[in-house]
């Protein structure tokens, strides 16, 4: 399968010599390793602001590419949906899965063996396990007050 993120034309490990606010918008957009994980719900400890992943998956999501059905336009349909960014990743870095290569390197972390800028495949992140292709429940056919039901484990 084709590499639905357009990596072409960025300079091979660009990310080990750009700050995270230097990088071009492609070298940004790059950085994704296609798990789909931000595109799962969410859930916060009132009191202790840890963050729980949830199998259930944003309405747009589908799990068949762990991609956003309407990514350019998704903020018409989830107004919420939250736009990530440089200027942006410090209030977001918190909840975004702990293999994330924007939040690994915005913590001054490598990124992991099996992500596509490394290993030269998209696959690698499905083959690795980290991704949700097939593993999530749309937030339409689940109560919220169920969300607690779906809790996962990272890394899947």
């Amino acid at each position: 399968m084709s590499d639905p993120i357009d990596r072409s034309g960025v300079a091979p490990r660009f990310w080990e010599d750009k700050r995270l606010e230097d990088m071009s918008p492609a070298e940004w957009e790059a950085l994704c390793d296609g798990c789909g994980k931000c595109c799962l719900n969410k859930l916060e400890d009132e009191d202790t602001g840890e963050v729980a992943l949830t199998r259930v998956a944003c309405r747009l999501f589908d799990d068949s590419t762990c991609r956003c059905a309407r990514y350019a336009t998704r903020h018409a349909y989830v107004p919420e949906c939250i736009v990530l960014s440089p200027s942006t990743i410090a209030d977001h870095a918190y909840w975004l899965p702990a293999t994330c290569a924007y939040r690994l390197l915005w913590e001054g972390r490598r990124l992991e063996p099996w992500h596509p800028l490394i290993s030269g495949t998209a696959e690698s992140v499905h083959r690795a396990g980290v991704s949700m292709r097939r593993a999530t429940v749309s937030e339409a056919a689940i109560d919220d007050e169920d969300w607690e039901d779906h809790i996962i484990e990272e890394p899947v």
